[in-house]
């Protein structure tokens, strides 16, 4: 007899953008930290992300599930300052700029190729958007 698998649940923060040892923009990126356990009235997660062993910590359960987002007492530069049960969007947004292959997936949507014209619409809408954001930046 096997034991059902562990459902492994975690929380999400974002580490902010930062410069590295060679002056090189590390841009913000998204962190996920392990829930331990949850209780009626806590959820905790370990918050250490370099394997010096775990560093548990706590929020608010009601706070965090009604919310989504909850933000707890830490210092500005700890990815778990704002703990989120969704992964977050960073900022600026990742827009996908990969023209040639928007310009397949909207070729390849087109009514003449057995597409729908809905699809078409949509892959032409994305095409057209990543080419004026590039033309933007």
């Amino acid at each position: 007899m096997s034991a059902a698998p562990v459902q492994v649940e975690f929380l999400y923060g974002i580490k902010p953008g930062r410069f590295d040892a060679n002056d090189d923009w590390q841009a913000e990126s998204i962190v996920a930290f392990r829930i331990t356990k949850k209780t009626a009235k806590r959820i905790y997660y370990d918050a250490e992300l370099y394997g010096r062993g775990p560093r548990i910590r706590f929020v608010d359960r009601h706070r965090l599930e009604t919310d989504g987002e909850i933000t707890r007492r830490g210092q500005w530069w700890e990815p778990d300052l704002r703990l989120h049960v969704q992964p977050p969007q960073t900022f600026p947004p990742q827009w996908d700029l990969d023209l040639p292959r928007l310009k397949a997936e909207m070729a390849a949507a087109h009514p003449d190729r057995g597409g729908t014209d809905e699809a078409f619409i949509a892959a032409r809408t994305r095409y057209e958007n990543a080419r004026s954001k590039e033309t933007s930046a």
